[in-house]
């Protein structure tokens, strides 16, 4: 319930979002990005999250060419251990899946083809540019996403830099069907002040469909706290269920 929200100067994370949060975008899985390192770094970073009140959460390491050129098959083997591990530490309460964070480059494209995609729910997958640019051929690649039967959510659209003198891309993407994922730690100055102001915007703007944490490691939950301001209390509150669409039994 957020009754009396403007009494106080800012919310804790487990009052902002008092009946739990379901995060579609973090990076548990032990040593296959630039996430955890560890089994042991896995089970710290989900001990954190459940220490926030945070209990569902379908984890997205990134495939992204030769870098990290994860697999389904790579992926799950990773979800599978750290499934194990919870319950060698006793912790049974914790709603663990896994998806995956594409690049959008020449290798999803041949994954795609192949319809050989980890999707968060059903049909959307987590997709992101790069921080250079985004591709030349975006709008074809969104469309022919959609021809496979997929439905792209854009990963964290604020932190890219090409697009704040540029805000109309954010209105063609929308409007081409493309879901936006805002990182909860935009709202925060965390990545910078400007990519706040854009976070913003892209919430008082209603272009924002779902939130995510894009947890990597222990420093990012220091920040958790710094979301629940009035302002920003005000622009969660609408879509505060969204993510619910997207739950994993």
């Amino acid at each position: 319930m957020l009754l009396n929200i403007f009494n106080k100067k800012t919310l804790s994370f487990q009052e902002l979002f008092p009946d739990g949060f379901y995060d579609i975008h973090s990076h548990l899985l032990p040593g296959i990005d630039d996430g955890a390192k560890s089994l042991e770094d896995s089970i710290e970073l989900i001990q954190l999250f459940r220490s926030v009140g945070i209990k569902n959460l379908t984890t997205t390491p990134h495939v992204l060419g030769e870098v990290w050129p994860n697999t389904p098959t790579i992926v799950n083997d990773k979800l599978d251990s750290v499934r194990k591990e919870l319950l060698k530490n006793n912790i049974t309460d914790i709603n663990l899946n896994a998806a995956a964070e594409y690049m959008l480059d020449d290798v999803f494209m041949e994954l795609l083809k192949d319809k050989n995609l980890l999707t968060i729910k059903d049909e959307f997958i987590l997709v992101e540019f790069s921080y250079i640019n985004h591709p030349e051929n975006v709008f074809d690649i969104i469309f022919e996403i959609q021809t496979q039967g997929y439905k792209p959510i854009l990963a964290h659209p604020e932190r890219y830099n090409y697009f704040h003198n540029n805000r109309d891309m954010y209105l063609k993407l929308k409007q081409i069907g493309c879901y936006f994922q805002l990182n909860l730690l935009s709202l925060t100055d965390y990545y910078g002040t400007y990519v706040q102001k854009v976070a913003v915007h892209l919430l008082e703007n209603n272009l924002i469909d779902f939130l995510g944490t894009d947890i990597h490691h222990k420093k990012h939950f220091s920040f958790l706290d710094k979301i629940g301001t009035k302002k920003n209390v005000r622009l969660l509150r609408p879509i505060l269920r969204n993510n619910e669409i997207l739950r994993n039994a």
